[in-house]
C-alpha cells in the first residue's frame, strides 16, 4: 500500500486499491495519503449495495466494528445483524426469508451481494475493488470524492471514527492473564470516560455464542465504546475503539475534535493494560 499509494501520487489518481495477494482484502486510499479505515469503506459500500437492492435484504457485520451500519441499514429499510468476528459468522446472517445482500469487517474484508444471488461464501478483494471504483466515479461525475461521501454519511448516520490498540504478550497465557485481570477489576472511568456498562460474552450475548470478550459502553465528552479480545493466532490482545458525534453540523470540525477524543481514550487504553501487566 506504501508504494501504490507514492504512485497514485505521482501520478494525480483520483484512487488508489490495492489487495492483499491472495486478494481476500481490499485497502483503499485517495489524495493526500488519506487512507480510509475499514469500516468507512464498509459504510460506502453498504450504502451502495443498499441503494442498488430492493425487497427483505440483511447485511452483517462484526461485533468489533464501527457501530454505524444498523443506521444506515434502517434508511434503507433493511435489517442489520452483529456476529462474532470472521466471515464464518458474517455470511450465514439472514435466513431463506431475507437475501445477505453485504457484510463487512474492520479488517478490510468485505462480501457484495445482488438482487440475484447470494454474496460469495466468502470475503472477495476483487469484487469490492470494483465497487469503489464505481462509487469513486459515480461521485466524480458530480465533481464529488469519497472524502464527500463520508461526510454526507457523518451528517446523516453520525460521525464514527475508530481505532485499535494492540498488546502483544510473552504467550497466551500472559494475555489470558491480561484478560481475567480486566474481569476482576473492571475500570469505572477510561480516561475522561464513565464506564456505563460492561458486556462479557463469556458465556454468550445477545444470541451470540460464547466468546472472550469484553465491551466497555462509555459516556463522556462523546459517546464511545471500547472492546477486547485476545487474537485468535497469536498471544496478542487486540482493543477496538470508537468514538461517535451524533448528527454534526461541521463535518470537518467534528473529525478534528473526534480525533482528539480519539487519542485521549487511545492512551487511556494503553494505561490501563500497562497498570493490568
Amino acid at each position: 500500500m506504501d508504494l501504490v499509494t507514492e504512485l497514485g501520487e505521482a501520478e494525480g489518481c483520483d484512487l488508489v486499491l490495492a489487495n492483499d495477494p491472495d486478494a481476500d482484502r481490499l485497502a483503499v486510499a485517495v489524495p493526500g495519503h488519506r487512507r480510509l479505515t475499514g469500516d468507512e469503506v464498509g459504510s460506502l459500500l453498504a450504502e451502495h449495495v443498499l441503494r442498488h437492492t430492493t425487497g427483505p435484504r440483511v447485511v452483517a457485520t462484526t461485533i468489533v466494528s464501527a457501530s454505524q451500519l444498523p443506521t444506515i441499514a434502517h434508511a434503507y429499510g433493511a435489517r442489520a445483524v452483529e456476529t462474532l468476528t470472521g466471515f464464518k459468522w458474517l455470511v450465514r446472517a439472514g435466513d431463506e426469508r431475507e437475501r445477505n445482500v453485504f457484510c463487512y469487517e474492520e479488517a478490510l474484508g468485505y462480501c457484495i451481494g445482488s438482487d440475484t444471488d447470494r454474496p460469495v461464501a466468502d470475503k472477495d478483494g476483487i469484487s469490492a475493488a470494483l465497487a469503489v471504483a464505481s462509487i469513486a466515479a459515480e461521485a466524480k461525475k458530480s465533481g464529488r470524492t469519497l472524502i464527500d461521501l463520508l461526510d454526507d454519511q457523518a451528517r446523516r448516520f453520525g460521525l464514527h471514527l475508530t481505532d485499535q490498540v494492540s498488546r502483544r504478550g510473552e504467550d497466551l497465557s500472559s494475555v489470558g492473564a491480561l484478560m481475567r485481570g480486566l474481569r476482576a477489576a473492571p475500570p469505572s472511568t477510561i480516561g475522561d470516560f464513565d464506564v456505563d456498562a460492561v458486556d462479557d460474552f463469556t458465556h454468550g450475548l445477545g444470541g451470540l455464542p460464547p466468546s472472550d470478550v469484553l465491551r466497555y459502553r462509555l459516556s463522556g465528552p462523546v459517546t464511545a465504546r471500547v472492546l477486547v479480545r485476545p487474537s485468535g493466532t497469536e498471544p496478542k490482545l487486540k482493543v477496538y475503539l470508537e468514538v461517535v458525534i451524533h448528527a454534526p453540523d461541521d463535518v470537518p470540525a467534528a473529525r478534528e475534535e473526534g480525533a482528539r477524543h480519539l487519542t485521549a481514550l487511545r492512551d487511556a487504553v494503553v494505561e490501563l493494560l500497562d497498570r493490568g501487566e
